[in-house]
């Protein structure tokens, strides 16, 4: 000991620490430097072990790890994306755009369409399906392979509501991982793929059974359209003579100029194998000379059938015609209809296609791989029955639908028309257009101011208002009303003028401006409604076919509704509707028209219209007055005539005038309509008089 004496003596239980040597200068407490680690105490090796043990734990998990990162194989993907994808492929035609496992050189895109060519062609492009129907488990097998089978589902639209529906089952194959990459799934390429059982270069074959088209027929079994023998006489480019056919075909078919220039065109323009049609002909036509037409170098006559009329014109308006489908047709059918398919492109034949085409016929076959291989035999694989199409039931009744188109025959170069009712049951027995009107349905769609014809329907609406056929009432030679001048038709008897005429006398001889003298007295909304009673007007909701029944406003005021009482302003009507009007007359009831017969056979339900017997009887004494003593007098001699009543509305600058009549025998009520005439009683009057005495 040194002799030094420490002035705080130590509080911890150890000896104080020495100087070091030389000596050191007093330090303060706070900044003395901690004493070093003590040295291992005896007795502790374990924990150095430890220490040990966590490292090489680490280092083993780590190589683990590693392991597993590099080498182990992932795992083995779903086998249904792949299968989805080979659906699609399929679906598109194009297999080869997803991996397959093939046993031939053959192209699968070039054996599915050789397989699906004709299909694909009378079901259309695209229009089959093919989905995934299953997926097996996955089997694994050794080095990281497995197996899945695979169940696709096809459907092909071959029919209107009906597919066929099969399925085919494809096995996958996965090969493994490559380079710790996850490999593909494959499909194993055979034509059972495409139909179950296809052997190598098999194929579908397709033959389409065409349906029986329905026929139209009477509601007495009379067939109006059938199957006929018809020649579709054309010029073929690959006979001699072709080039020089044209004008010599022209010539026979009494073809005009500019028809024969066409024909020529179209010939022209032509490929070099083409057949180009001129026109169809059917068997004995009387027409035309079909033997003379076959006479000439480069024309043929293609033999056919076709449903066509007892005669080219009768009822064409209203029966319509059948034709090759067009683009637009194709389109809106929806895939009910195929190029080359007769369909009926106009009236009845097309607003009842679907019911007359039927639905064609289907076999699917499978053919065998070639010709001349024996024992090779088609196999059925799907077959429709076809189902022949449904008659028509109509009520024209075929001599007076003759009749009317004989009345009407001579009137070339002015729209007119002639329908025909039978009261008791709506049935309508003749629509005839006369050939002025170009093909156009003016029987039943055209619509034209009715004139006097209107002034039964105004009767009626006076009648309810308290009129009697012996009223007296004023016929004037003329009238005005709000400044506007109405007066009489150029001729009218002077007998029948003066200020106090009975009711059925200003009716008889069609006094417009006593009519107009009572349009204070009835509205046009009971103008309306009378007309309403009498069919004109309304709805021709059980009519079957394309009609209207024109147009009657229920507001109108001043001149408007002056000139609505003689059937002028903004009154329409049709020749159906003014038939119907002498129908209700007739019936002594509303009637509603029917021409085509519901499915279920039964005639349609008689409407509830308002029109009693009561002043049905009295517009028919205030018709057969016409008829007597009026504008009317041409049909005296018509056999069971009951009353008529002509019109003539102006039109234009007031030059130029429509003519109607209605008329009503026992039960039959008619309407004519003629585009321009000076009188109806003149020009309409004697086409009536022909089609009711005529036959």
């Amino acid at each position: 000991m040194s002799g030094y004496s420490s002035p705080h003596p130590p509080t911890d239980g150890h000896a104080p620490v020495p100087p070091p040597p030389g000596g050191y200068a007093a330090v303060p407490p706070d900044t003395v430097p901690p004493p070093p680690p003590p040295p291992p105490a005896a007795g502790r090796p374990g924990r150095r072990a430890l220490v040990i043990g966590v490292v090489v734990l680490l280092l083993a998990a780590a190589g683990v790890a590693a392991w597993f990162l590099f080498f182990r194989q992932p795992p083995v993907p779903d086998p249904e994306p792949a299968a989805e994808r080979l659906a699609a492929a399929l679906q598109a035609g194009t297999p080869a755009d997803v991996p397959l496992v093939l046993d031939t050189s053959a192209s699968p895109d070039e054996q599915y369409a050789q397989v699906f060519e004709q299909l694909r062609a009378a079901v259309g492009e695209e229009a089959g399906t093919v989905t995934v129907a299953d997926v097996t488990p996955v089997e694994e097998g050794d080095g990281g392979t497995a197996t899945a089978t695979a169940t696709l589902a096809w459907s092909w639209p071959v029919a209107t509501d009906t597919a066929w529906d099969y399925e085919t089952v494809v096995r996958l194959s996965y090969p493994g991982a490559t380079d710790g990459e996850a490999g593909e799934w494959a499909a194993a390429w055979d034509p059972g793929v495409l139909v179950p059982g296809l052997e190598p270069a098999e194929r579908l074959a397709v033959e389409r059974t065409e349906p029986a088209r329905g026929e139209i027929v009477t509601t007495t079994g009379e067939t109006l359209v059938g199957i006929t023998p018809v020649h579709h006489v054309g010029i073929d480019k690959t006979r001699p003579g072709w080039d020089t056919a044209a004008p010599q075909l022209g010539t026979v078919l009494g073809l005009d100029q500019a028809a024969t220039d066409d024909v020529a065109a179209r010939v022209a323009s032509a490929g070099e194998k083409a057949f180009v049609q001129v026109i169809t002909i059917r068997d004995g036509d009387p027409e035309y000379d079909f033997d003379a037409a076959m006479a000439i170098p480069g024309v043929v006559g293609i033999p056919d059938e076709m449903p066509l009329a007892r005669s080219r014109d009768f009822a064409r308006s209203v029966l319509g015609t059948v034709g090759e489908a067009t683009a637009e047709i194709i389109e809106e059918s929806e895939g009910t209809v195929r190029q080359g398919d007769v369909v009926g492109v106009s009236g009845l034949q097309a607003a009842y296609d679907e019911q007359l085409r039927g639905v064609p016929g289907l076999a699917v076959t499978i053919e065998p791989a070639g010709e001349g291989d024996e024992g090779g035999a088609s196999r059925e694989a799907f077959t429709i029955e076809k189902q022949d199409g449904k008659p028509l039931v109509v009520t024209l009744d075929p001599a007076t639908q003759l009749r009317a188109e004989a009345a009407l025959a001579d009137i070339t170069d002015l729209a007119s028309a002639i329908v025909a009712i039978r009261p008791s049951s709506g049935e309508v027995l003749a629509v005839a257009s006369g050939p002025g009107s170009e093909g156009y349905n003016t029987a039943t769609l055209g619509q034209y101011p009715p004139g006097s014809t209107f002034k039964i329907a105004t009767s009626l609406a006076m009648i309810r208002s308290g009129v009697t056929p012996d009223t007296p009432l004023p016929c004037t030679p003329t009238i005005a009303v709000e400044g506007r001048e109405f007066r009489n038709v150029p001729g009218y008897p002077a007998s029948a003028l003066g200020d106090a005429v009975p009711f059925r006398t200003v009716f008889a001889n069609s006094c417009n401006t006593a009519f107009i003298a009572q349009h204070q007295s009835v509205t046009q909304q009971q103008l309306h409604d009378a007309a309403a009673s009498l069919g004109l007007g309304v709805e021709a909701t059980g009519f079957g076919a394309a009609g209207t029944m024109g147009d009657v406003p229920a507001e109108a005021t001043g001149t408007e509704h002056a000139a609505s009482m003689i059937g002028q302003g903004q009154v329409l009507a049709t020749p159906l509707a003014m038939a119907t009007v002498g129908a209700s007359v007739a019936a002594g009831h509303t009637v509603s028209p029917w021409l085509v017969q519901p499915e279920n056979g039964e005639a349609p339900e008689a409407p509830s219209g308002d029109l009693t017997a009561e002043e049905a009887a009295t517009l028919r004494d205030l018709m057969g007055g016409v008829v007597r003593e009026g504008s009317g007098t041409t049909l005296q001699d018509v056999p069971g005539i009951v009353g008529a009543k002509t019109g003539t509305a102006q039109f234009g600058d007031g030059s130029k005038a429509h003519v109607w009549m209605v008329a009503v025998t026992d039960d039959l009520a008619a309407a004519v309509f003629i585009e321009e005439g000076d009188l109806a009683s003149t020009v309409a009057a004697p086409v009536m008089h022909e089609f009711l005495t005529n036959g």
